[in-house]
């Protein structure tokens, strides 16, 4: 029998609104609206459809700081995970944002309006609070401590939404089920027990080693339900993604299995993240749920330590056990032995028994490189399938972004090496040079800090499209803001599939060289103040604190920089 939703009840907006949808429809034509981000998509969505049960809406500020502080909604149910409309200040003038308005809010896909939000509240938040309190330090190492940063805007919305339909989806149709619908699968299938697994990363001999246990020792089915939305920076895409899960069901004992597809923003909170993966698949109907050792744990902090210890979400999902009303599966860690061939549990293992396996980290470098992967590791199908969305090395895209002051030499470097790698072949090289950018496509941006922002922003997203495609993209910006680098590296490493590979070169020539060479009289103008927020002037250039290259005109010859940063890509095996 499938577990009770969260709270009680599932709130499924859609359903719930179907009978004056299109009287919503009607009003929201006359309504000034929010045109969401991709994390708010997928917040909404699983607001309306019910996964978040037993939120009607995004969080006002009772809900929020009652989630920060104590992980309990205002009212006491328990809520790991704050989920909030961000919007500017901007936005809130423009909008007339105040508690009682109705604001349409529509997917940036298509347009389509998707819900109307009455207005509880506007309030400010603490970021640094919110990133300790959520994710344990306000280190822009961690995903979400750099999106809050860089992408949340200053002020959160809060308020109930209406639903006018749930956001179309063109790709995996038959494999997206709401809540509604995977109970009502469940029930017509009689599983009274599900296991649920969750996973951003492909799956392999293990993973199904490990949940085919899970499901005999309790007599249940297995539910494989990974997420589709945001993961992290760098993971493997959903369609890879998807294609491998599809393939690995099939090596499940006919009728053990179901997968299903979660339209999920992780946030990567690691024992947060855990408490919330569960009230999230005890509202899609599953009994028990596998938390994983460092379970949605995004890797090392800025001292190289792990953000989370690894038993911290197995021990905070066992702390609110009775609440979940979902039993907790804890990961067992299977490692191979090749004496035997099979799959064991590691703390049964004998001493001395010898043990084969491979890291994450390590299969990614074999995807990359071509390496071979073994059958032991994986099923020949699913090795098919990653090997499709990872061509050879020296076929992947890359992006190298060229930061400094204005005349440092970015720019002559920039062309340079497009000379060199269209001498040396093998793809197309897409040249992004600062000022030409800026003025053929973002000509209405200004040069405030936010306009700088959102210049490389849009900068990032062509780059990381045309790397996906296996250029290799050349930028050159002034990018003086550590906060915009970090953006352009994400998105890349987000939207650039097996092209992700980022190189980030500090270009540090003096700013008195590049001051004292500029012919054209720029910085004389910024000087006699009719530049404003002119950077080495009236406005500050942060220095990288990780640049993969650092080099500098004044010592230098253009030659010598260019063949540095070619080598640099041969070490690398992209040349």
């Amino acid at each position: 029998m499938a577990s009770t939703p969260h709270g009680g009840i599932l709130k499924d907006l859609v359903a719930r609104d179907e009978p004056i949808s299109g009287q919503l429809r009607d009003e929201a034509a006359k309504l000034k609206d929010i045109v969401l981000t991709e994390r708010q998509l997928c917040d909404l969505e699983l607001i309306i459809n019910g996964g978040f049960s037993p939120l009607e809406g995004f969080m006002d500020e009772a809900d929020y700081t009652s989630v920060i502080d104590t992980l309990r909604l205002s009212d006491g149910t328990l809520f790991a995970m704050p989920v909030t409309l961000d919007v500017s200040s901007a936005d809130i003038e423009r909008l007339s944002i105040v508690p009682g308005a109705r604001i349409v809010l529509r997917d940036p896909r298509d347009d389509e309006a998707l819900a109307i939000i009455t207005v509880d509240d506007v309030y400010t938040y603490d970021r640094v609070k919110e990133s300790i309190h959520v994710f344990g330090a306000d280190d822009p190492a961690h995903p979400s401590v750099a999106y809050l940063r860089n992408r949340v805007k200053p002020f959160y919305v809060g308020g109930r939404v209406q639903a006018i339909q749930a956001p179309s989806h063109f790709d995996y149709v038959a494999l997206r089920y709401t809540p509604t619908e995977l109970r009502a699968h469940f029930k017509k299938l009689a599983w009274r027990r599900v296991v649920a697994f969750q996973t951003r990363n492909p799956m392999h001999r293990a993973h199904r080693e490990l949940t085919v246990r899970a499901a005999r020792q309790r007599q249940a089915n297995v539910l494989i339900h990974p997420v589709v939305g945001l993961t992290k920076p760098g993971d493997v895409d959903h369609y890879t993604r998807v294609r491998v899960y599809e393939a690995i069901m099939a090596k499940y004992p006919n009728g053990m299995g179901h997968l299903a597809l979660l339209p999920l923003a992780m946030r990567m909170a690691g024992p947060r993240e855990a408490v919330w993966h569960a009230i999230i698949r005890k509202n899609f109907g599953a009994t028990h749920f596998i938390v994983g050792r460092d379970h949605a744990g995004p890797g090392k902090n800025s001292q190289g330590k792990d953000f989370y210890g690894p038993y911290d979400a197995q021990e905070l999902v066992e702390k609110y056990k009775d609440e979940l009303e979902i039993e907790m599966v804890p990961f067992q860690q299977m490692t191979y032995l090749p004496s035997t061939d099979e799959y064991q549990p590691v703390d049964e293992i004998p001493a001395g028994a010898q043990t084969l396996d491979i890291s994450g980290t390590e299969l990614r470098r074999r995807l990359k490189t071509g390496s071979h992967i073994p059958d032991w590791f994986s099923y020949e199908a699913v090795v098919t399938r990653l090997r499709e969305s990872y061509p050879p090395r020296n076929k992947q895209g890359f992006v190298l972004c060229l930061t400094g002051f204005y005349n440092s030499g970015k720019d002559i470097i920039a062309k340079a090496l497009q000379v060199a790698l269209n001498e040396q072949g093998g793809r197309s090289v897409s040249l992004l040079l600062g000022e030409t950018v800026r003025d053929d496509v973002n000509a209405k941006l200004g040069f405030t800090p936010d306009e700088r922002h959102e210049n490389l922003q849009r900068i990032s997203f062509v780059a990381g499209e045309l790397a996906r495609a296996g250029a290799a993209v050349i930028a050159s910006p002034i990018a003086p803001e550590e906060r915009s680098r970090a953006l352009v590296k994400d998105t890349v490493l987000q939207n650039g599939g097996a092209g992700g590979n980022f190189f980030l070169i500090h270009v540090a020539t003096p700013v008195e060289h590049c001051e004292s060479t500029d012919r054209k009289g720029i910085y004389a103008q910024a000087r006699r103040g009719e530049i404003r927020g002119f950077v080495g002037v009236d406005t500050e250039y942060e220095v990288p604190k990780k640049a993969d290259l650092v080099v500098d005109v004044t010592t230098q010859s253009i030659p010598s920089i260019v063949h540095s940063i070619v080598l640099l890509l041969e070490t690398t095996s992209l040349l």
